[in-house]
C-alpha cells in the first residue's frame, strides 16, 4: 500500500492532500481541541489549525509520512524533533492503529477473492501467487495486477503499487520501481538492465552495515555485487550470507508464497516523552510496566495464543539496549502471570541509568486450544501454584544488596 498510514489519514482530512504530513505518536492536547471543537464535521478543519512539526517537543519517532513531506528528506523511525528541522511546516497529525488495521483487512479481503494464495506480511504489505489464478499469466501478470488496484480503490479509497515478478524477492524490489499507484513488471531477461544497476541496499536482507562492509570492498551495485564469484563472497561474508548474496544479485529466490504462518511472539513497548529513572520515577515507570504487560496479554486473548517466555526490553539515553528473558512453566494469556515474570526479568536487569525505552513480549507461542489439548496452560494462580512448587533460583536472593535490582516497579509476588 502506498504511504498506507498517511493514506488512511488523507481519506478523512483530503483538505490536507498535496501537504506535508507527519504521523507519529498519540493523541495530544491539540487533537483533542480540534476534536472537540469540530466533531466530525473533520475535513472542514482548516490546514493551519493543525499542530505543526515545528512546535512539536518530545522524543517520538515518525510512523510515516506523506509523499510531500518525503521530498523533504524525511520518513519513517526518523525523530520527530529532527524532522522538523527538515520540514517545520509539516502537519502533524497522531497515529490511529485501529484504523489502519480496518483498512488492512478491507484490502487483503479484496485480494484473496481474486488470488486466494496469499502471504501476509504486515499490515499493509503482501505476497501474492498469480500461478494459478485465472488471468493471472495475462499480459505477464500486469492485468491482474491492475483489476487489484482498482478493486482496492474502490472499496477504500486508497493506492497500492504492485511488483510482478518470477520470485518474492524480485517482486518486492518491483514494487518500489512507480510508486505510487504503479504496476512494475520484471521478468528474467531484464536483470542485467533493471536489477543490476541498483544499489545493494535494494535488496530486502541487506542492512546498513553489511552494505557499508560491500561499499569498503568496492561493491556499490547489484552488477558489482554478481561480478564476485561464490568463494570470495564467502571467504568476506560467510557460509550462510555470501551464498545468500551471491543468489539475490542473480536475481534467485526459491521461497514459497506461505498462506499461513504461526507468530513467533507479541510484543508491546513505549519511547517516554523524557528519560525516567528507576527509583525516583519507580510509580510512573510501574503505571507504564503494567500496562504493557496488560496490552500484550489482550493481544494474546485477541489472536487466539499464549506464551512462556517472558521478555523486558529497555533502551538508555545512550541508545545501549537490555533485554532479558524469564521462562514460565506453564504457557499462559494472563495479564497478571506475563507481569510476574517480567518483574523477575526486571531483578536481573542493569537500572543503575535512566530509560529511554520499556518493552514487553512474550515468545514461545502456541495456539490456545493446542495449548489447553495438552493441559500446558495457566492463569496467574495456576502459575503461582507452580512456581512455589519449583522455586530454585538462589541468583535471584544474591542481587538483594544492589538497590537497582530490587522490585523497583512494584512487581506482584
Amino acid at each position: 500500500m502506498d504511504a498506507f498510514y498517511a493514506s488512511a489519514e488523507l481519506l478523512r482530512y483530503p483538505q490536507l492532500k498535496g501537504l506535508p504530513v507527519i504521523i507519529g505518536g498519540g493523541r495530544r492536547a491539540e487533537d483533542e481541541a480540534l476534536k472537540a471543537r469540530y466533531g466530525e464535521r473533520l475535513d472542514e478543519i482548516p490546514p493551519e489549525a493543525f499542530p505543526q512539526l515545528k512546535d512539536y517537543v518530545g522524543r517520538g519517532v515518525i510512523t510515516t509520512a506523506t509523499y510531500p513531506a518525503r521530498a523533504f528528506g524525511v520518513g519513517s523511525a526518523m525523530g520527530m524533533m529532527k524532522a522538523a528541522k527538515l520540514c517545520p511546516q509539516a502537519i502533524l497529525l497522531p497515529v490511529d492503529f485501529a484504523r489502519y488495521r480496518h483498512f488492512s483487512r478491507q484490502f487483503k479481503a479484496i485480494i484473496t477473492a481474486m488470488a486466494p494464495q496469499m502471504e501476509d506480511r504486515g499490515v499493509d504489505e503482501v505476497y501474492i501467487d498469480f500461478t494459478h489464478v485465472e488471468g493471472g499469466q495475462e499480459d505477464h501478470g500486469r492485468s491482474l495486477a491492475l483489476r487489484m488496484q482498482a478493486a482496492i480503490h474502490a472499496a477504500t479509497g486508497l493506492t497500492c503499487s504492485v511488483g510482478v515478478a518470477p520470485n518474492k524477492q524480485l517482486a518486492k524490489m518491483a514494487s518500489e520501481f512507480n510508486k505510487p499507484n504503479g504496476v512494475s513488471i520484471v521478468l528474467e531477461s531484464d536483470l542485467q538492465t533493471m536489477i543490476w544497476p541498483l544499489a545493494c541496499r535494494k535488496i530486502n536482507g541487506v542492512g546498513p552495515k553489511a552494505d557499508a562492509k560491500l561499499q569498503a570492498l568496492g561493491i556499490n551495485t547489484l552488477g558489482d555485487l554478481a561480478a564476485k564469484d561464490l568463494p570470495w563472497l564467502v571467504a568476506h561474508f560467510g557460509r550462510s550470507y555470501g551464498p545468500w548474496l551471491h543468489a539475490s544479485s542473480w536475481g534467485r529466490d526459491s521461497r514459497p508464497v506461505v498462506t499461513e504462518s504461526e507468530p513467533v511472539s507479541m510484543s508491546r513497548e513505549t519511547t517516554f516523552d523524557r528519560d525516567l529513572h528507576a527509583v525516583r520515577d519507580k510509580a510512573e515507570l510501574g503505571a507504564i510496566f503494567t500496562e504493557l504487560c496488560q496490552m500484550v496479554a489482550a493481544d494474546l486473548q485477541r489472536k487466539g495464543y499464549v506464551g512462556r517466555t517472558i521478555g523486558i526490553k529497555l533502551r538508555y539515553p545512550d541508545f545501549r539496549i537490555a533485554t532479558r528473558d524469564h521462562s514460565l512453566p506453564l504457557y499462559t494469556q494472563d495479564a497478571a502471570a506475563i507481569r510476574h515474570a517480567a518483574g523477575q526479568c526486571l531483578k536481573r536487569a542493569p537500572l543503575d541509568q535512566r530509560l529511554r525505552l520499556l518493552g514487553v513480549r512474550v515468545g514461545g507461542l502456541l495456539p490456545l486450544e493446542q495449548a489447553l489439548a495438552q493441559g500446558l496452560v495457566g492463569d496467574w494462580q495456576a502459575m503461582r501454584q507452580a512456581l512455589r512448587q519449583a522455586q530454585s533460583r538462589p541468583a535471584i536472593a544474591e542481587h538483594k544488596a544492589d538497590p537497582y535490582t530490587l522490585p523497583l516497579f512494584g512487581d506482584l509476588d
